[in-house]
């Protein structure tokens, strides 16, 4: 997503410039090697009765496409749902889901240090969402990126966060929610990006975009974006929770030792490979069945998942990124390291193998 805070160098410039024309990113071009003709960041698809459905940031709101295929979400037409009149800024990374009988939209806007989570929802995927509500979220911090779940009857939101009103490193933060737009407790930092894997590229640096998944033994994942958006060396990690443990305890999660998905070899983790006609994939979403981690795939065939990238040997900016499809199966008996701190060193469980 285009985080014009981050450096000021020529591209950003150019896209900067776009962006107070009031110019689309979203735009087309003839699709290759799983890229689809979408262009843009944060893709978030969901499947309802068959349908597919995705939000998207763009023309200063969030568009909507729906389509019986994943690969024609693209091609579909898109609808406007919200337009940002209260000029709250930038709109990032809409997250739809479909609970209690409504597609809710979960996304970011404001200027810098402004941006919060922000709410609408509707009975239909793409007409009648109403006024955007803010999500009352603990500490009230800078928040982007933000996804609900239900883990074992809990409602919860996962985002990426700061710690205090300076950008110095983007957190992945849970809470507890009481309703679509309320949480309640204090928020816990379940992730930070302190591995040397994940501070190749900063200023901030960064863990973002988390993606709650159940794996094979009912274990949870977030699957979360590190390094630079801006950056070739953007990649996607995995956090697992415990057999047993609890959400809200930093250590009770186990961090992959290194990326699972990305283009810079020396970060991957040891037996991934690095992509080969893709550079800096992120942002990914699991297409789940009504985005409810309870419809996680099982272990088995491959399973659909959409990210976004930049294709092979274009240089590397937000303005060159497209939406991709592509798989992922479930990996077992993979151990997950770690030095130093409290509690076991290790675990092992299931992890994740993406595919262009």
């Amino acid at each position: 997503m285009p985080r014009l805070r981050r450096f000021a160098g020529p591209a950003v410039l150019v896209l900067a410039a776009s962006l107070a024309a009031g110019l689309s990113v979203d735009r087309a071009q003839p699709a290759s090697a799983g890229q689809t003709t979408l262009g843009g960041a944060d893709p978030s698809v969901i499947k309802v009765n068959g349908l597919y459905v995705s939000a998207k940031s763009a023309d200063g709101g969030i568009v909507v496409r729906s389509a019986s295929t994943l690969e024609g979400v693209a091609t579909a037409p898109k609808k406007k749902v919200w337009s940002d009149t209260g000029n709250l800024g930038e709109v990032w990374a809409p997250e739809i889901v479909h609970h209690e009988g409504k597609y809710r939209i979960y996304f970011s806007a404001g200027r810098s240090s402004a941006h919060r989570m922000y709410h609408i929802s509707s009975t239909l995927p793409d007409s009648g969402y109403g006024a955007a509500t803010k999500v009352a979220l603990p500490a009230d911090q800078w928040a982007i990126d933000g996804a609900p779940f239900t883990f074992q009857g809990q409602r919860w939101f996962v985002w990426s966060g700061w710690s205090g009103t300076v950008n110095n490193e983007q957190n992945l933060y849970i809470a507890r929610m009481t309703s679509g737009t309320t949480t309640t407790g204090g928020r816990f930092i379940i992730s930070q990006p302190r591995e040397p894997w994940e501070r190749t590229v900063g200023n901030p640096f960064i863990n973002e975009a988390p993606q709650p998944v159940l794996d094979p033994n009912g274990q949870l994942h977030i699957v979360y974006s590190a390094n630079g958006s801006w950056s070739s060396k953007y990649c996607l990690a995995d956090l697992r929770l415990r057999a047993g443990g609890d959400p809200a305890n930093v250590w009770d999660w186990y961090k992959s030792n290194g990326c699972l998905f990305g283009s810079y070899a020396p970060n991957m983790m040891s037996g991934w490979d690095a992509t080969l006609k893709v550079d800096g994939p992120g942002q990914n979403t699991f297409v789940l069945d009504h985005g409810n981690i309870a419809t996680s795939p099982p272990s088995g065939n491959r399973f659909p998942t959409m990210y976004h990238a930049v294709p092979k040997g274009t240089p590397y900016s937000w303005s060159a990124r497209y939406w991709y499809t592509g798989t992922a199966v479930w990996w077992g008996n993979t151990t997950y390291r770690r030095a130093n701190v409290p509690g076991a060193t290790t675990n092992t469980g299931y992890s994740l193998k993406f595919f262009e």
